[in-house]
């Protein structure tokens, strides 16, 4: 998790970002409340046993979204360390060599790809905003927008031995869903997704289907719990292994009863207020926290 030092609205991804919104408070308040959500947000997983790398951000170059890092990196179980290549060009300064250096120093790292030439293309896969990953079934679940590109979702795919799933997904007003993880989040038995959005009869058939005959309890949202950023949690194990999901104390506000119990079958609700963040930066909790797959040395 990355704690910011310049965070505030970034009008390079508003474009196709719906989420954004602007604010009348001064940079200077947005930073400081943005930082107070984000000290407690690690507090509160710590709390859980929760193991979490804070790495705080560089005042310079000012980079807004630096508190969202799942779009830059990834990692896999097989030891790959995966740069992407990012949309908006304010955002491509996030990548930090000391970063990847670190982790490369302190976990058994097979191979680090830098997928970044394809920005000069024009052509993007922002990590696991793009990219739902299904580790256990190597699967990759994403749909198509100005931020992932079909071309080099499939090449990361074939490259690590996954299949990519691919859809078309848009919102009630027929606009692009610009990240896959605004619509959907994977657990490992249970899987939450706006089928709505996803306008294809076949392509939505196909991906309830593969869900289902994979083990995964299909939990739908609708587009209001989608706008609530009910599609962007994080499934992750504590020290004693422990599964808990953690979600925006606005997207569980947006739960149902019955979906909160069935969601409370497969693991522990873990709610977090970052209502400043949400609103002024666009992403919720799951874009916050990049998981580590490697293993440690």
């Amino acid at each position: 998790m990355i704690r910011p030092a310049a965070f505030g609205y970034n009008a390079e991804t508003a474009a196709n970002n719906v989420f954004q919104s602007t604010t009348s408070l001064s940079q200077k308040e947005v930073q400081q409340m943005a930082v107070e959500e984000f000290d407690a947000f690690v507090a509160t997983l710590r709390k859980k046993n929760i193991d979490v790398i804070v790495v705080q951000d560089t005042v310079k170059p000012v980079k807004p979204d630096a508190i969202f890092p799942n779009n830059w990196f990834c990692t896999l179980q097989d030891g790959t360390l995966a740069v992407f290549p990012m949309y908006a060009p304010n955002r491509r300064i996030e990548k930090r060599d000391d970063m990847l250096q670190t982790l490369v120093q302190e976990y058994n790292t097979r191979d680090v790809e830098d997928w970044s030439e394809y920005e000069a293309e024009s052509m993007f896969l922002e990590g696991t905003g793009s990219m739902i990953i299904d580790h256990d079934h190597k699967l990759i679940y994403a749909c198509i927008s100005p931020r992932t590109n079909k071309v080099v979702l499939e090449k990361f795919a074939h490259a690590h031995g996954y299949r990519a799933i691919t859809f078309n997904s848009t919102d009630e007003d027929g606009v692009e869903v610009y990240h896959t993880n605004v619509i959907m989040h994977l657990g490992d038995t249970y899987a939450i997704i706006c089928m709505e959005s996803i306008k294809d009869e076949m392509e939505r058939i196909a991906v309830s289907q593969l869900l289902i005959s994979t083990g995964h309890e299909i939990i739908p949202i609708s587009f209001k719990q989608v706008r609530a950023y009910a599609g962007n949690m994080l499934q992750v194990k504590n020290a004693k292994g422990d599964k808990f999901t953690i979600l925006s104390k606005k997207a569980h506000k947006s739960l149902t009863k019955e979906q909160k119990d069935i969601l409370k079958i497969h693991s522990n609700l873990l709610p977090i207020d970052i209502t400043t963040i949400e609103t002024i930066g666009g992403g919720s909790v799951r874009c916050m926290m990049a998981e580590i797959f490697l293993e440690k040395k």
